[in-house]
């Protein structure tokens, strides 16, 4: 018979440390990049990212998907879902809204260049059959930032004046980043451009039942901006572009209602924090590595965050996950997601999205590019519960 200190303990031990990883395709001498990933109401996930040969010189990409349905051990073959013919296809995200819509935003250079990315959302009710999701409603996302005619040019104004009297770039580097900025000098004050070149990212958040909060970012100007909708998208509104470097925004809302956004950055990761919603933006020193690499962060059930990122001052080897049990004030569990041969730059892992199932468990999806062994690119899903990264060691940051 079992004592009842014995059930007592049972019951107050951890749940074991769970880690999981699977290719949701095998490798392919195609480009598969920049994925995403949601769990339906029926516990299945879908998964996307974009295929083809190239980015944004390569008309033939399009953005693919699959699904693994609960209880299943493997995921679908892949499907199409956006194709917008002879134009690449590029940076799909999933998210599913407090009504269960399924949302994708992707975006298409419409001339093959940075400037031209244009961004596009589609929405589903119908996503829980085989095969991908039947469209109710497709837009296009016509970007226009708040008070951009002053915007801009202050933008250009502020981040000259930063490069000029920061410590850490050489002169060189200095000098290189102020011919970037002289160069692209009549596109600052240009509504084209200005309004076009936005792309996605990560997926976005909701900051009520109906006010949906997106993530965008401009290579033409490296920088973030924010669009919000409170009608599913009939129309939009926009924050003004943010001074920090920094792009491709993963935002999570604190306890009190303040914003914090991580961005890809160099040679750190770039964290902003917003109390107004994400309007404004205010930047917070935060001492993470970053190569210049999507990052991904998520504020779990328990309260407690964390961050994927690319944590190395030159590659993509390694893939590292952060926790946070103070709402990113303070880092203090470090986990590897991917720690690979930094010798080896043909093995990479990068581009992670980070989502909670209903279960608890976290998962992630990510580009996985290993040319040494596998001879392909593919996209890796793993899987893991709190448990797996709080027993990780112990870091302070």
């Amino acid at each position: 018979m079992i004592s009842t200190m014995a059930i007592l303990l049972m019951l107050a031990a951890p749940d074991p440390a769970v880690f999981k990883s699977e290719l949701i395709f095998p490798p392919e001498d195609f480009h598969n990049h920049s994925s995403s990933i949601v769990e339906t109401a029926e516990g299945d996930l879908i998964a996307c990212w974009f295929h083809g040969k190239g980015e944004r010189k390569d008309d033939t990409l399009v953005i693919r998907g699959a699904r693994k349905n609960k209880g299943a051990s493997e995921w679908s073959a892949p499907f199409i879902l956006a194709d917008n013919k002879n134009l690449p296809d590029q940076n799909c995200t999933l998210f599913i809204d407090r009504d269960q819509r399924l949302w994708m935003f992707w975006c298409s250079a419409i001339d093959n260049e940075v400037r031209s990315y244009f961004p596009m959302y589609r929405y589903s009710t119908d996503y829980n059959g085989d095969g991908p999701p039947v469209w109710d409603w497709q837009d296009a996302l016509f970007v226009r930032p708040k008070d951009a005619e002053t915007a801009f040019p202050e933008l250009l104004k502020t981040r000259i004046k930063m490069v000029q009297e920061t410590d850490f770039l050489t002169e060189e580097m200095k000098t290189q980043i102020l011919n970037h900025f002289e160069e692209r000098r009549e596109m600052y004050s240009d509504n084209l451009f200005q309004r076009i070149g936005w792309l996605p990212r990560q997926p976005p958040i909701m900051l009520s039942d109906k006010r949906m909060m997106l993530g965008l970012y401009s290579d033409t100007f490296d920088c973030s901006m924010f669009a919000f909708t409170e009608d599913a998208g009939q129309t939009w509104e926009f924050s003004r572009p943010l001074v920090p470097f920094g792009i491709q925004p993963s935002i999570v809302r604190k306890k009190n209602g303040d914003l914090v956004a991580y961005m890809r950055a160099s040679p750190k990761t770039t964290c902003v924090e917003s109390s107004d919603g994400g309007m404004t933006w205010t930047e917070v020193p935060l001492d993470i590595l970053n190569s210049g690499a999507s990052v991904a962060a998520l504020a779990l059930e328990s309260g407690n965050w964390i961050l994927a990122v690319n944590d190395v001052p030159d590659g993509r080897h390694q893939l590292s996950l952060y926790l946070s049990e103070d709402e990113g004030e303070t880092w203090t569990r470090k986990r590897y997601l991917e720690k690979l041969d930094p010798e080896k730059g043909s093995v990479t892992a990068s581009y992670p999205t980070l989502i909670q199932a209903a279960d608890g468990m976290v998962h992630a999806t990510y580009t996985y590019v290993n040319e040494e062994e596998a001879k392909g690119k593919a996209i890796k899903h793993a899987w893991f519960n709190e448990d797996w990264i709080l027993t990780g060691s112990s870091y302070d940051k």
